[in-house]
């Protein structure tokens, strides 16, 4: 159900001086969540469980990339920096890898000169 306000404002336009005020309606919307499929799938301890991590491992995926690309190197130049393959660091950017270290974490933001930073977060 909506809302009526009335309250006074001047209008203003570019080409005449201010009016007087005039009364101006606006209307409120009740926000209403529309649930999805997704939702309902969510709800499941074990799916959100699996959901979660999937969902971590392509934030770090695409973490590794955009650091990579911000430092303007190839996937080989940022392999050599950290004495590994270009094979590898393609497994690193890639959603399905989830072996992710500490140790490997840091090479890779030492060699695109950036800060890795850990932080835990309450679980929602």
């Amino acid at each position: 159900m909506s809302k009526e306000i009335l309250y006074k404002a001047k209008k203003l336009r570019s080409n005449s001086p201010p009016s007087r005020g005039r009364e101006v309606k606006v209307f409120i919307m009740k926000r209403v969540k529309i649930r999805t499929y997704s939702d309902k799938l969510l709800e499941n301890r074990d799916f959100k469980e699996k959901f979660d991590l999937e969902y971590r491992n392509l934030v770090i995926s695409e973490k590794i990339a955009q650091i990579r690309h911000k430092a303007r190197l190839t996937q080989e130049q940022l392999a050599k920096k950290i004495s590994t393959t270009k094979s590898a660091i393609s497994r690193y950017e890639s959603n399905a890898y989830n072996g992710y270290s500490v140790s490997l974490l840091s090479k890779i933001a030492l060699a695109c000169n950036t800060d890795l930073r850990i932080s835990f977060v309450p679980r929602k």
